[in-house]
């Protein structure tokens, strides 16, 4: 019995220590109370080109991991060493605040401050919020995201789940039911503890997963915030520590501001170094961004190489653009002899109802050229017998967007293809032929006597010979009558 525990206790304490072992084998910062420590660039690194942002390389990233990842399908299109497990310091907050998004119905509710909740270490970053204070719960939310409040989000954790440690709980389930794969949280606003980290493959899918939620959206977005007036503090406005967000002035324009950012969340610590998680929009596009172990101004460089780098990407094309990648050639029977290219003809595809446009990165815009008929419904009007003229539509193609009313284009014939000469006539052309003409019978000829009559004439030939051998047959059988002898008795 001794035994069996002992070696239950060695298996729980060996399992405990792995996740800890990994992180520090397998991340670059040392844990170290010295001041955050700035990456250096690689010598070896092309410089960077701002005008041709589709030629980043990893090496011109100052961050040691970074991940860019599409917002709606989650599509991973840039990324330097993805999965080396490092710490996220402040990213934490966003799976905080989406959870208290979530699981808490009425946010506009005022809930009351514990003691517990703002029970920090002395160097937190804190929206100073007190023991005892009446604050609606949105404004915590926002208050967590934009000063990376550590108070505020022990209170969102006190308020979904009744303590830390069981929202803590629920944090790692989520993460897990996410599909992170190198993620543990050991408190909701990532504090440095050697067993709380992450990838930036794994950030950049729980980023994703919370710029689905509007309400959150809502809040990554914003600049400045407007507590009001509690019981116990006077009305403050908050502003977010993400310069990637902040314009700046005329007098003093801030050249980390990027117009098409969207969001999200700073984070640094002395073990983490800078972090930031990102998201920008640009024509229909969404993208999200994460660096970590970077430079506190590099953080903001990095981000916008990588979103520069990911629009780059995309292209904007019709459905006829599609088409055009890869058209119909279609082949047509009964073509002259002297057609050159055997009865092909191309078909050209002209808009007839609507417009609509797709935005898709480059490897799905030639995915999609390769597997037209997968995004649309083609149907043609008439056969692909010659003759055929230049222009004339020959089908439609019809594409139905994810929204909107379907859009129609003609297939049309790009060339004239002309019909062989001594061709038979088809039954359709013949019938045509026959409406066509005035006289119903044909004209009278020797020809058509002998074409009609002839076959006649041999019936009644036939005829007469067959009845003429049966009767001399018959006449030849003919016998005289036996004798019929009489008497009398």
């Amino acid at each position: 019995m001794k035994k069996t525990s002992l070696f239950i206790v060695f298996i729980l304490l060996f399992t405990s220590v792995v996740p800890v072992y990994a992180a520090k084998k397998q991340s670059e910062p040392v844990v170290t109370s010295e001041p955050i420590p700035e990456p250096t660039a690689n010598p070896d690194a092309a410089p960077y080109d701002p005008e041709h942002p589709d030629e980043l390389t990893p090496d011109q990233l100052w961050a040691a991991s970074a991940v860019l990842m599409t917002q709606d399908k989650g599509e991973v299109i840039f990324e330097k060493d993805p999965d080396s497990i490092r710490y996220p310091a402040s990213m934490t907050k966003i799976l905080t605040v989406l959870l208290g998004i979530m699981f808490v119905d009425d946010l506009q509710e005022t809930i009351t401050v514990s003691e517990t909740a703002v029970n920090i270490p002395e160097d937190s970053s804190t929206m100073h919020l007190k023991v005892g204070e009446e604050i609606r719960f949105i404004d915590v939310l926002y208050g967590t995201m934009l000063v990376s409040a550590n108070d505020g989000a022990n209170v969102i954790a006190e308020v979904v789940s009744g303590d830390v440690d069981r929202f803590v709980t629920m944090m790692n389930e989520t993460a897990a039911s996410l599909g992170c794969q190198n993620t543990h949280f050991v408190n909701p606003h990532g504090y440095h503890d050697d067993n709380h980290y992450s990838t930036a493959r794994d950030m950049a899918i729980i980023a994703r997963e919370a710029m689905k939620n509007e309400t959150f959206r809502e809040i990554a977005r914003t600049v400045t915030y407007q507590i009001p007036r509690t019981n116990m503090q006077r009305a403050r406005t908050l502003t977010t520590k993400s310069d990637y967000m902040l314009p700046g002035s005329e007098e003093s324009p801030n050249k980390y501001y990027y117009e098409y950012a969207t969001g999200i969340k700073t984070g640094s610590h002395s073990q983490s170094g800078w972090c930031f998680a990102g998201s920008a929009s640009k024509d229909g596009v969404d993208l999200v961004s994460i660096v970590m172990y970077t430079g506190k101004r590099n953080r903001w460089n990095d981000t916008i190489k990588l979103m520069n780098y990911g629009f780059s990407q995309y292209m904007s094309v019709t459905p006829a653009d599609l088409y055009n990648m890869n058209p119909i050639t279609i082949e047509t029977s009964n073509y002259s002899t002297s057609d050159t290219n055997r009865g092909k003809i191309k078909l050209l595809c002209k808009p007839l109802e609507g417009s609509a446009t797709i935005v898709a990165t480059k490897s799905d815009i030639k995915r999609m050229a390769d597997n037209l008929t997968d995004l649309v419904f083609i149907q043609y009007d008439r056969d692909f017998q010659a003759p055929i003229e230049a222009g004339e539509q020959i089908g439609t193609m019809t594409y139905f967007p994810e929204r909107g009313d379907p859009v129609v284009y003609a297939l049309t014939a790009g060339r004239s293809v002309e019909q062989r000469t001594n061709v038979p006539k088809t039954l359709d052309e013949i019938v045509a032929e026959t409406y066509a003409d005035p006289n119903p019978f044909p004209p009278f000829n020797f020809e058509f006597a002998i074409t009609l009559f002839a076959p006649l004439l041999l019936l009644f030939a036939f005829v007469f010979l067959v009845r003429r051998a049966n009767k001399k047959r018959r006449t030849h059988r003919m016998r005289a009558p036996k004798p019929v002898n009489r008497y009398v008795k």
